[in-house]
């Protein structure tokens, strides 16, 4: 009686009993009874490091928000399988590991906006079948390579605006209509949502099918800025996608010899088809059941055009079927079939024998063969030629090697790059705390970095903090204002001489300011002594006109050497007709250069002198 008292007390205890919840989260049960049912857990403790480890296990939705993570690693919620919303969003996150979402099957909504995520393992989204919104907003991813466009099939919201992306694979917009061959349906109600804004685009031919997307209306595909705009090249920087109008970007146009025909049993038939684009498309011949076709021949005589020819040698009923010849770019792509028939019985006392391309059968019976004029390539053709003996042989043109047609290429020998932590600069400094960034060349995210700092020429009290590469920057805090402080990296694994350090504080720009004073200084005494000799001789100039001024001195030896002209005597008396002329002048013989002076300034002198209420006005010469 007594064990089943125990066993009754025990029930009652442990379904009354409540899932344990983090310490620095809270959790809130969604479910009829508290401790069942559904729960949300919210972590946003700023001094959480860690992804909580200790969730409870019938949580639905989980969110870390605005805390110190760093890292997601690997199979962080692998006892979460009725995980269906996940958002770790708004922290310090810049690494993620191929398996951290192992195990989230049920995984619906997954947003990690707001991090420092510049790698995401596109990979891992396989372990999350039914995910639908992937939310990768403001973070640092540069590239989608061609890898990830598989894992993205099943995505209708993604959200990869204001990150680096420059270029996007032509390949991902042919997951979605209209460029994967299916109907526009506008009143589709399953819609895809792409956030792509708020990216440095650089416009060309690689993302012509987005530009066409954003030029469309009533797509399944919905843009959630329509105003995408290109930062290159210099001649599309500003220009709206909208606007944007490419330059040498064509999508393939097919033509084929015929689209229907019809070949005896056991005859050779040549399908050849031209396209035409830019860049020079791809050509590929596909079988109805979607098998690709090995013997072909194909050649590119110009920039924009290449053409193709497909061999069957001895066609049997087994080769009817429609061949399609496909041609792609990164522009776009475009087909064209050819429907092959085979009519007929084959009787014959020989096999036939079903040589390698370029020989005919070695069948006697007479048939019709359906051959391309391979005597001239580039022109379009088809020909039913009879026989009535040996076929003759078609060989078809020799294939040249081009880039796209060559299997071996080249590997450069790898350079193993120096790894070093780089670019270290101090943003956002207040008085008692500064943001240390820095950046890495060729070390892991993970490996292990510490920052050390004291105040300049203080060696003996420094500071020391644990982090790793990847995280990318860092908070010093406990500053002392107006101190000058020294910092240094020093990286595990760090290939560089030398660790990286800088200097910063209030001192560094008082110190500016003094050099930038005493250069001031001397460039004023230079100037000085430069200047005040000008002026002092300047002010004695201007002292000995003044003091001339006052006293001349009178030499009149001086004057009398400096005169073209002596006056012995000049007489004022009244000039008649009868006096004599030595009673009014006395001159002595002069040169004629001295007459004329003499004459000039008399006739001017005159003028002023010699006038009086008697006499005119006299005039020497």
């Amino acid at each position: 009686m007594h064990q089943l008292l125990y066993v009754h007390v025990f029930l009652c205890c442990l379904s009354m009993a409540h899932p344990f919840c983090p310490s620095q989260c809270t959790c809130v049960s969604h479910g009829r009874n508290e401790g069942t049912g559904m729960r949300s857990v919210l972590c946003n403790d700023p001094d959480m490091s860690d992804i909580p480890v200790n969730v409870p296990v019938d949580t639905i939705k989980l969110r870390v928000e605005k805390t110190a993570v760093r890292r997601i690693p690997t199979e962080a919620f692998y006892y979460l399988v009725e995980l269906r919303y996940l958002w770790i969003t708004y922290n310090s996150i810049s690494s993620v590991d191929s398996g951290s979402f192992y195990n989230l099957k049920l995984l619906h909504e997954l947003r990690l906006d707001g991090n420092l995520i510049s790698m995401f393992p596109w990979e891992s989204l396989k372990e999350m079948p039914k995910l639908r919104t992937l939310d990768l907003h403001n973070n640092r991813i540069a590239t989608l390579p061609i890898e990830a466009i598989p894992y993205l099939l099943n995505i209708t919201y993604l959200d990869l605006s204001s990150n680096k992306l420059a270029t996007l694979p032509s390949e991902l917009m042919d997951i979605w209509p209209p460029f994967n061959g299916e109907p526009v349906i506008s009143n589709a109600s399953q819609k895809v949502v792409l956030g792509l804004q708020d990216n440095p685009w650089f416009c060309d031919c690689k993302i012509s099918k987005l530009i066409e997307l954003s030029k469309m209306t009533g797509t399944p595909v919905v843009l959630m800025d329509l105003f995408l705009t290109c930062s290159a090249p210099e001649n599309l920087a500003g220009v709206l996608f909208q606007r944007a109008e490419l330059e040498n970007c064509v999508k393939p146009s097919v033509m084929t010899s015929a689209t229907k025909i019809t070949s005896p049993l056991g005859s050779n038939v040549l399908l050849r088809c031209d396209a035409t684009g830019f860049p020079t498309p791809n050509l590929s011949w596909v079988k109805t059941d979607g098998s690709l076709v090995n013997n072909t021949v194909q050649e590119s005589p110009g920039e924009g055009i290449r053409w193709s020819i497909m061999s069957l040698h001895g066609i049997l009923y087994k080769d009817a079927g429609d061949y399609s010849c496909k041609a792609k770019n990164v522009a776009g792509r475009a087909e064209a079939t050819i429907s092959l028939s085979v009519a007929g019985t084959f009787s014959t006392t020989i096999a036939p024998v079903r040589p390698s391309i370029g020989t005919g059968p070695t069948s006697q019976e007479t048939t019709l063969i359906p051959l391309a004029d391979v005597s001239n390539p580039p022109s379009v053709a088809s020909t039913i030629l009879p026989r009535t003996q040996t076929p003759v042989p078609v060989t078809p043109k020799k294939q040249k090697t081009t880039p796209s047609n060559s299997v071996q290429k080249s590997t450069p020998a790898k350079i193993k790059s120096p790894k070093t932590v780089k670019d270290l600069k101090i943003v956002e400094e207040t008085s008692d705390s500064a943001v240390l960034l820095w950046t890495t060349d060729g070390l892991p995210n993970d490996a292990p970095v510490t920052v050390v700092y004291s105040p300049y020429g203080e060696d003996d009290s420094k500071e020391t903090i644990e982090t790793n590469a990847g995280s990318g920057k860092i908070l010093l805090e406990g500053l002392s204002p107006g101190k000058r402080y020294s910092v240094c990296l020093v990286a595990k694994g760090s290939t560089a001489k030398k660790d990286p350090c800088i200097d910063f504080g209030q001192v560094l720009d008082n110190e500016e300011d003094g050099g930038q004073s005493q250069l001031f200084m001397i460039i004023s005494g230079i100037a000085c002594a430069l200047i005040l000799p000008l002026i002092a001789f300047l002010i004695y100039k201007i002292l000995a006109l003044y003091c001339k001024g006052q006293h001349p001195a009178i030499d009149e030896q001086e004057l009398e050497k400096e005169s073209y002209v002596k006056f012995e005597t000049i007489s004022m008396k009244q000039r008649t007709l009868n006096s004599h002329p030595t009673e009014l002048w006395a001159r002595r013989p002069t040169h004629e250069s001295e007459r004329m002076l003499l004459c000039s300034r008399s006739s001017i002198d005159s003028q002023m002198t010699y006038k009086s209420d008697s006499s005119r006005s006299e005039y020497l010469c």
